[in-house]
């Protein structure tokens, strides 16, 4: 009755030549056949054409009775002679006396299952081209800014401060101020070609650069328990998130001290960002901010998940998982990092 009531595998027997011999619910529901019409049928009836011709039924009665078990995933095919991926495993039976009775064959149709691993493959595969397409233009807008806008406004700095040394004393002090804009204008755009090529060379490097340079002022630590450097577009990733939470920091924690932590767990990177400036102050502030919103979609397009809390004038975290296959490198180990950014 057990057997006969599942329906999510094709449970059935064999004879030792291989002939169907029970046969149960599941099996009639994945393959087609109801008992009357299979029962008595060699099994090879359910693998494609090619396998049959290359011997493979009979090879794999040979292995399982050799070795007590044969299983593999592979293509079968339905009475209506539609096919369907399938795991198999067929087990050899003895009876006390060691001699082959027959094989228990079990079927279970993997369809779906492997239709939605291959459309999260394609979808791999398209956020890393995604990914790649963001950073080569990223590189190019930062390589356009500093080859050519910084160059001309650095020489549009030095006509004005030349200009200024010629002209009569009252006439230089209008020219000063429009070389002060020149010159903020120059700080800004550098800043902004440093913040769209990550620094360093890899994600530990890449975030102790950023840490130093842009956290002015602010005592930080940088914790690294990785298994190894994560593939590139994962680190990209991983590296604009923690970015963009850095620079809600900077910019509007008021805080003094900032920590960033990331270990490897369960087949991907954990990232915990934390200050201790002044909190999170409303719910609208979480979800209405367009750098939260950002940190979030980045996160959940890679497959991961993100988070924000934080309780007024007490800090805030941001917390976010980012899926990822570490290359091996030296070995497991934890990295530390504290410093204090130059004001």
């Amino acid at each position: 009755m057990l057997v006969q009531s599942i329906r999510d595998y094709a449970i059935f027997m064999l004879d030792p030549r291989g002939r169907i011999v029970s046969w149960n619910s599941g099996a009639q529901r994945i393959k087609g056949y109801t008992a009357e019409e299979i029962i008595g049928t060699h099994f090879s009836v359910f693998y494609p054409p090619e396998d049959v011709a290359a011997g493979k039924p009979p090879m794999e009665l040979e292995a399982a009775a050799a070795d007590g078990r044969w299983e593999e995933e592979g293509w079968r095919v339905r009475k209506d002679g539609t096919r369907f991926w399938a795991s198999v495993v067929i087990t050899a039976l003895f009876d006390e006396r060691g001699d082959l009775r027959g094989f228990g064959k079990v079927t279970r149709d993997l369809t779906e299952r492997r239709s939605m691993a291959r459309a999260l493959d394609e979808r791999g595969l398209l956020l890393t081209h995604l990914v790649q397409a963001q950073e080569r233009e990223r590189r190019r807008i930062a390589s356009d800014v500093h080859d050519d806008t910084i160059q001309s406004m650095v020489a549009v700095g030095m006509r004005l401060r030349a200009l200024g040394e010629r002209l009569p004393a009252e006439y230089a002090a209008a020219i000063a101020p429009l070389d002060d804009a020149v010159e903020s204008a120059v700080d800004r755009l550098r800043d902004l070609a440093f913040r769209l090529r990550p620094p360093g060379d890899g994600l530990a490097e890449g975030l102790a650069a950023y840490l130093e340079r842009e956290m002015a002022g602010m005592a930080y630590e940088l914790v690294l328990d990785l298994d190894g450097e994560p593939p590139p577009e994962a680190a990209i990733t991983l590296f604009r998130i923690c970015q963009e939470a850095l620079t809600n920091v900077r910019k509007h924690a008021g805080a003094n001290t900032v920590s960033v932590r990331l270990a490897s767990l369960d087949g991907g990177i954990h990232v915990r960002v934390r200050d201790d400036g002044t909190g999170l102050a409303n719910r609208e502030s979480r979800d209405g901010h367009f750098g939260l919103m950002e940190m979030r979609e980045r996160a959940e397009t890679a497959g991961g998940w993100w988070d924000i809390r934080g309780t007024p004038g007490e800090g805030t975290t941001v917390e976010f998982w980012v899926p990822a296959v570490s290359r091996a490198t030296s070995g497991p180990g934890e990295l530390g990092l504290t410093g204090t950014a130059p004001a």
